[in-house]
């Protein structure tokens, strides 16, 4: 159990939270966000909560004692909260909305090599495929088992790939890629993840013994996310092609 001070520590990522809420709130309420969709200021507050539960009690004390809840945890983390988020659009928000100066630095730091590099669906995928891995089959899992601020450092890893795996499908990035990668890089994601949430009824970490529920838990959720993105991107293909000029038939 932890004590007040821990809980306190805890609280303390209601901060940042709150102020991501009210900065969207803020650009959404802006006269320059247009005819925002009202969607997706509850999407993003939906994500920040989905985010935001996993780092405060009751689940992340329970996440360090049943394996299912740790797995819920990463679910909400790295899957929900992401597609959430990205749905929403913040980075588009904001560029909308900022005064010139400010919108500038951000249009910078996202065509940075850096950010470009990072949200490119091949790198994208990589880095969600390898927190997974090494969340259940590396020492990283006793270590998230023993300490908080572990569990804190990952949960924030998981939900940064996922939102930057999310956006690069999904091609909001500042520089999207085709179709076909974008499309490859999600069904390699996809059977990659359903790979590793089955494995996990195999071969679950070590000392783990009811794992068959968390294990399920992660399978259903993936294939579900991932299955709304594709959605989406298909979506999006078809919304491409009614703009675009037809060729005249013979």
């Amino acid at each position: 159990m932890h004590n007040h001070g821990a809980f306190s520590v805890e609280s303390l990522f209601l901060i940042p939270a709150v102020a991501a809420a009210a900065a969207y709130w803020a650009g959404v309420a802006s006269a320059k966000s247009g005819r925002w969709p009202a969607w997706r200021l509850v999407s993003f507050l939906a994500g920040v909560l989905a985010v935001l539960v996993t780092l405060l009690e009751p689940l992340a004390s329970w996440a360090h004692q049943d394996f299912t809840a740790l797995c819920l945890s990463h679910a909400l983390a790295g899957l929900v909260g992401p597609l959430l988020l990205m749905v929403a659009r913040p980075a588009a928000l904001a560029l909308r909305t900022l005064d010139e100066f400010p919108a500038r630095r951000l249009r910078r730091l996202l065509d940075s090599a850096p950010a470009r590099s990072l949200s490119h669906p091949a790198t994208a995928t990589v880095l969600v495929l390898a927190g997974m891995w090494a969340m259940f089959h590396t020492g990283l899992f006793t270590s998230m088992q023993e300490s908080m601020p572990v569990h804190w450092l990952v949960t924030g890893y998981l939900a940064a790939a996922g939102c930057l795996f999310t956006a690069a499908v999904l091609g909001t990035t500042s520089a999207p890629h085709s179709f076909r990668l974008r499309a490859a890089a999600l069904l390699v994601a996809a059977a990659a993840h359903a790979l590793l949430a089955a494995g996990l009824l195999v071969f679950p970490p070590a000392g783990v013994e009811n794992n068959a529920p968390g294990a399920l838990l992660l399978l259903v959720t993936g294939l579900v996310i991932q299955a709304v993105l594709g959605v989406i991107l298909l979506r999006q293909r078809q919304a491409l092609r009614r703009q675009l000029p037809q060729p005249r038939g013979t």
